[in-house]
């Protein structure tokens, strides 16, 4: 046999595992199985599925490792199918169910005509970008606010640990969503005030974030458009935010920055950094999200050479660039104003 051949071929049936993985959530097999084990016929009537077919899939989630057959017809929810739950505090729920949504994954099918064009593939299947289809399938976009917050609370914490916000008086979070890093910076920052600046439906549960962190008082949100402006503040945050847009556009929104930022103020952005190097596995995430960025946003990721352009052209220069967070290929870029 060809060398490689078994990983070629489960590369190729990877898209399999993805509905897989989709289907389970959707039938809500994670959260059935989160009191424990059960029958398969008793799991089926649980969550309203054909027993037969169900079995089979059952077999490929235990094939995944997604659950554990723990007796014959007897099945558990295994430890790598805990982040399933939604209420697993490192949750991958809304991703899974954000990857295997029929619009999304009739987008990677175009990914052919994104390479060919170089254009988007979100926009060429459904006729408009995917931010305006969000704005009109209020479900989906529910699914996409809640997958972003999951990624945004994984690397939350580690922010407030990578770098010393002493000394900072107003924090503003550029493009926030539910307002978990704005939580996180300004629990850890005595004195601070926090704001979170998104759209209407994008920071929609910000105000309930603060109020469970306890910070009613001291964060609070503003509804707005960033290429338009950006409130003021001595320190700024941009975290998933210029991948998704093209150069022309980050440069407008960060000299909407500059213009806000307060004198010996700073930016920080948070985005997965190329590398030189694509063969080495530390190199898989971020070329990952890059390939997405080409089917979703038409954005992309950038190495650190081009976020030096970049940030020159918005009106910053670029101090320092953290290595990767914990659990995840994020670094924080720091930028001062030029």
């Amino acid at each position: 046999m060809i060398k490689g051949y078994a990983e070629l071929s489960r590369m190729a049936f990877g898209y399999a595992g993805s509905q897989i993985l989709y289907a389970a959530v959707r039938l809500g097999i994670p959260e059935a199985l989160a009191a424990g084990a059960l029958p398969v016929e008793k799991l089926a009537h649980a969550i309203g599925a054909d027993p037969r077919a169900l079995e089979r899939l059952s077999r490929a989630l235990v094939v995944l490792g997604v659950v554990d057959e723990v007796a014959p017809g007897h099945l558990a929810l295994a430890e790598l199918g805990q982040p399933l739950r939604a209420d697993h505090p490192w949750s991958m729920r809304s991703s899974v169910l954000l990857l295997g949504d029929p619009a999304t994954w009739q987008a990677w099918g175009a990914l052919t005509h994104s390479v060919r064009t170089g254009a988007t593939a979100f926009d060429h299947v459904h006729d408009q970008p995917l931010f305006d289809y969000l704005a009109g399938h209020p479900d989906l976009s529910e699914i996409f606010n809640t997958a972003m917050r999951e990624g945004t609370e994984r690397v939350a914490s580690e922010v407030a640990q990578a770098y010393d916000f002493t000394g900072v008086r107003t924090v503003v979070d550029i493009g926030g969503g539910n307002g978990a890093l704005l939580a996180a910076v300004v629990a850890a920052t005595p004195g601070a005030q926090g704001i979170l600046y998104d759209t209407a439906d994008g920071g929609a549960a910000a105000t309930e974030t603060f109020g469970r962190a306890g910070l009613s008082d001291r964060c609070t949100r503003q509804v707005g458009d960033f290429f338009e402006s950006v409130p003021e503040g001595d320190l700024m945050l941009l975290k998933g935010v210029l991948h998704d847009w093209d150069d022309q556009r980050c440069t407008a929104l960060l000299r909407n920055c500059r213009a806000s930022i307060a004198t010996g103020g700073r930016l920080l952005v948070l985005e997965p950094v190329l590398p030189a190097r694509f063969g080495t596995p530390e190199a898989a995430g971020v070329v990952m999200s890059d390939i997405a960025m080409l089917v979703y946003t038409g954005g992309w990721e950038r190495d650190r050479a081009e976020f030096h352009a970049l940030l020159a052209a918005g009106g910053f220069d670029l101090a320092d660039v953290t290595a990767p967070l914990r659990g995840s290929a994020i670094r924080i870029l720091v930028a001062d104003p030029s």
